[in-house]
């Protein structure tokens, strides 16, 4: 049996099996991780900073972790590894957020959404980027914006924040100067520019199959195709939702958003629609392409076809011919004569000369 050849652009497989079973009968805001990205203990990175100072460390996570007042005036807290379900629990208890927040953090098949509460925001998104090998990654995130505070919670240390951290170090554009409201929103921005990137990747992907369906379409295209049909379909799943997510925050009540930071947010819900209709169209093109090669296959197959009946179409007659001085009947006059065999030679090769230059004529060869 032939060995299917792998796709060089694909997901990488991270999502588990099913394993919603694991929290049947558990009271709901019961911590329990659901995912396959394992790591021994969550790890904290600090960054606080104001306009003038900026300090960054590690902070070790535990009953006793301060989490409190820092002399600065914006706090990011990133925590680094959800499966550790004691360490989730400590940091949901010195954080003081809702059990069902918590819960949701560490469920990674939770959808993107927003929940808002009397003194925190809670958003869940799914964070997508390019590794070195073309294959798009996806990482379940949450953050959780406080007064003074953001929270961020990923599975694992690679994100697509350095950007957020350099500008902060370089105290570059306007995030040192501004509140926890406006790192909240560079970091969503920050997931959403790099859907950018996958969509680039995609349509690249695409027009590459384009052109192999075009030249020198194989078995394999088919499996690639169905491949880009399927990541499309999952980031549509992911992305649909972070419409109304934006459109939500936008219209919050909520003091802990200002309103100069909504005006930058309608900067993101603008990228979202453009995502979402991006995504539309290249699923389309997905399907166009199935289509396309099935199209393909199916008039490369007419033109077999074709060349089969008219070639039988043309040794149809020179058969009856054959056939009808086969029969090797006494009373056949043409059997005696001297020059039978030529003659009915002659006969077949006109004929077959006739049918040609007829088809011809027709633009059927």
């Amino acid at each position: 049996m032939k060995k299917q050849k792998k796709s060089a652009f694909q997901f990488i497989k991270t999502s588990p099996k099913s394993q919603r079973s694991i929290k049947l009968g558990k009271a709901p805001g019961t911590v329990t991780y659901i995912g396959q990205r394992k790591a021994e203990k969550s790890r904290v990175d600090l960054i606080a900073y104001d306009d003038s100072e900026l300090i960054r460390r590690e902070v070790e996570v535990s009953e006793n972790m301060d989490i409190g007042d820092s002399p600065q005036e914006t706090q990011w807290f990133t925590v680094i590894g959800l499966s550790d379900e004691v360490s989730m629990k400590q940091l949901a208890s010195l954080s003081g957020l809702n059990p069902l927040v918590m819960e949701d953090i560490v469920n990674t098949e939770s959808r993107p959404k927003v929940e808002e509460y009397e003194d925190h925001i809670f958003v869940v998104l799914k964070m997508l980027y390019l590794n070195g090998s073309d294959q798009i990654v996806k990482e379940h995130m949450a953050l959780v914006l406080k007064q003074g505070r953001v929270f961020l919670y990923q599975e694992i240390e690679d994100d697509v924040f350095d950007g957020v951290r350099g500008r902060l170090e370089q105290h570059s554009g306007r995030i040192r100067s501004r509140g926890s409201d406006y790192l909240f929103f560079a970091l969503i921005d920050a997931v959403i520019d790099h859907y950018f990137m996958v969509l680039e990747a995609l349509e690249t992907k695409l027009d590459r199959l384009e052109r192999v369906i075009y030249t020198d379409p194989k078995p394999e295209t088919v499996y690639e195709i169905q491949q880009l049909r399927n990541d499309i379909l999952k980031i549509r799943k992911w992305m649909a939702p972070a419409r109304e997510l934006i459109t939500r925050l936008i219209e919050t009540e909520s003091q802990l958003i200002s309103r100069d930071t909504r005006v930058f947010l309608r900067d993101i819900l603008d990228h979202t629609i453009e995502i979402n209709e991006t995504l539309h169209i290249q699923r389309e093109m997905a399907f166009g392409l199935m289509e396309l090669y099935m199209s393909h296959v199916s008039n490369k197959m007419n033109q077999v076809m074709k060349v089969l009946t008219i070639m039988a179409t043309i040794f149809i007659p020179l058969t009856f011919i054959a056939g009808v001085y086969g029969m090797n009947f006494k009373n056949m006059p043409e059997l005696e004569w001297h020059y039978g065999y030529y003659g009915i030679l002659g006969v077949m090769f006109l004929v077959f000369i006739l049918l040609v230059v007829y088809f011809k004529r027709k633009d059927w060869l």
